[in-house]
């Protein structure tokens, strides 16, 4: 039985063109043909949610094409922010990380999204929830892991910590509620300036949309025409305040009143991706700015100080997790549309997994910066200074 269970192996090894295990033939001659990157669909259509406009005619498209290999990328890319965010948490529970420290899961769909939709050459400003951005515009799970527990490897060497991290074209982590907006519109002048076809992404969330800074920024980038995209990522809760008590008025999209505005499903990274595609298009156009509204939620509090639920239930946040979580939207589509396999995402969680865990023994055993960089890269490629420390009395030195 075991020779011509190999004879019907080969038969359809030679027909199909796969390898086929002879075990995967019964008695019964039901044949179960082991599955290759070629039976995978290479790309599908799918149908996304309608933006509200304002001030537009028209807006970004209804539907949105993905190809496998997006799919997988904007996948691996999602749960690498989630694992590294919960890692985070677990080693600020563990006192190993300390400080300020804001997560972005729950919100993954927002920077992947808008990273698919622009170039790396565009530049990108944020407030100070910032490692998924960290990630998207480059830099390595380990040098932000170092970064959140002080360390030399650390992006910005140990100094920065949570809250200013940078990158290529990649302009922080600001600590400040809202002051992000006016220096992403300083950016975006530039760009016009130079005349590089380049455009700034500015975030900020509901809690800063309220700051007088915005307005003022809005009000010039409009007048000069300015190639900025201000994106307000609206995740429902300032701190621990409702949009509802916050705002008189909860349409973000429309706050820039003279600048048109779209409102997106910030859940869904298709529906970031083409909406942001479209405002990015929109600027380089010469059109001046547009203000985006993602909706969006995030499952932990507002930093790790907050717990989170004593303002909202854990039953709500449950719900959104069920019902709308990123990850597990973009999963859905790519098993149902045949992209990839459960085993294949398997396999991609786990070597995430490993990347993470590697990357936290990294921050944990790298070396802390010793006091006399404390005063390093104050400014570029400027000679030694001295340094006043934190009375008259106290002087320090820069290496460089």
């Amino acid at each position: 039985m075991q020779n011509m269970l190999t004879i019907i192996s080969n038969a359809l090894c030679r027909i199909t063109g796969r390898n086929v295990g002879a075990q995967t033939v019964s008695e019964g001659a039901r044949v179960v043909v082991s599955r290759s990157f070629a039976d995978f669909t290479p790309q599908a259509t799918f149908e996304i949610k309608k933006c509200d406009l304002h001030r537009l005619e028209d807006g970004p498209p209804l539907e949105a094409e993905l190809t496998r290999d997006q799919a997988l990328q904007y996948y691996r890319t999602m749960q690498t922010v989630r694992r590294m965010e919960l890692k985070a948490d677990q080693l600020y529970k563990q006192k190993i990380i300390r400080g300020f420290c804001h997560l972005y899961d729950g919100q993954e769909a927002c920077a992947v999204g808008i990273e698919a939709a622009i170039t790396p050459s565009d530049h990108l400003i944020t407030s100070y929830r910032a490692h998924g951005y960290t990630y998207t515009r480059g830099v390595s799970v380990k040098a932000i892991l170092a970064e959140l527990t002080g360390r030399k490897g650390g992006v910005a060497k140990g100094k920065g910590g949570s809250m200013h991290m940078y990158g290529h074209h990649f302009y922080g982590g600001n600590g400040i509620v809202g002051a992000q907006v006016p220096l992403g519109a300083g950016i975006a002048l530039a760009c016009q300036y130079q005349g590089n076809n380049q455009i700034c992404v500015t975030l900020y969330g509901d809690g800063a949309a309220n700051q007088g800074q915005l307005f003022e920024s809005f009000n010039m980038a409009a007048l000069w025409k300015l190639p900025c995209i201000f994106i307000c990522e609206n995740n429902k809760y300032g701190m621990g305040t409702s949009v509802e008590r916050a705002s008189a008025c909860t349409d973000y999209y429309k706050r820039g009143d003279y600048i048109p505005g779209i409102k997106v499903d910030g859940m869904d990274v298709l529906c970031v991706r083409e909406a942001t595609k479209f405002a990015a298009d929109y600027c380089r156009a010469g059109k001046g700015p547009i203000v985006m509204e993602l909706e969006t939620y995030r499952y932990h509090g507002h930093s790790m100080s907050d717990p989170g639920v004593s303002y909202r239930t854990r039953e709500e946040i449950q719900e959104v997790r069920s019902k709308s979580d990123p990850i597990s939207l973009l999963k859905d589509r790519m098993l149902s549309s045949n992209m990839a396999s459960v085993e294949e995402l398997k396999e991609i969680d786990i070597a995430i997994r490993k990347e993470v865990e590697d990357a936290a023994q990294f921050a944990t055993l790298d070396p802390e910066p010793s006091l006399e960089e404390l005063c390093s890269h104050i400014y570029q490629n400027s000679p030694p200074l001295e340094v006043r420390g934190t009375h008259p009395w106290a002087k320090l030195k820069s290496s460089y």
